[in-house]
């Protein structure tokens, strides 16, 4: 996933505040506490923005220079939003020989991002995975749960109008 920032202002309500608050409090002070804590900020956001990783360093005494390292260290946090639709090509090896590869480039073109980012109006996200198990349907893409398969970049349009 691309290190970026997210082009999608952060919005934080009272109650997620509240419930990071009550996790950062219930793991405070105990040895380990960073993964758990942010792994559970991750539910309560969907992402982790910088000012919910400045939260944690604050709340657990540790460095933002720490939390950083762990969130871009492990594959399931996530820097940026996920759209409301979230688009998943496979870029796996049967999918990159059938031509995946252009896809990405047609998807990322269209939508104006790149890996692991969010639309503006927070719509699409776009991000490449490597085998999700249809390589007799190759090339795949997927829309949240929604599999495409056989694709060229011709059809990209069509599927995004979609989800319109």
């Amino acid at each position: 996933m691309a290190n970026t920032i997210s082009k999608i202002a952060f919005k934080d309500t009272a109650e997620q505040a509240a419930k990071l608050d009550k996790v950062i409090a219930d793991y405070s002070g105990k040895p380990g506490a960073l993964i758990p804590v942010l792994q559970k900020a991750q539910e309560i956001y969907g992402y982790l923005p910088v000012e919910v990783e400045e939260k944690i360093a604050n709340g657990l005494g540790v460095s933002l220079e720490k939390v950083y390292e762990v969130v871009t260290f492990y594959a399931q946090f996530a820097l940026n939003p996920k759209g409301k639709y979230n688009i998943s090509v496979c870029l796996g090896t049967a999918c990159y020989v059938k031509g995946s590869g252009d896809i990405y480039d047609k998807l990322s073109q269209t939508l104006g991002i790149g890996e692991g980012e969010c639309t503006a109006d927070g719509k699409f996200s776009l991000e490449s995975c490597r085998c999700v198990g249809a390589c007799g349907l190759a090339p795949v893409l997927l829309v949240n749960d929604d599999v495409y398969g056989r694709l060229v970049p011709n059809d990209v349009a069509n599927i995004l109008k979609k989800y319109e």
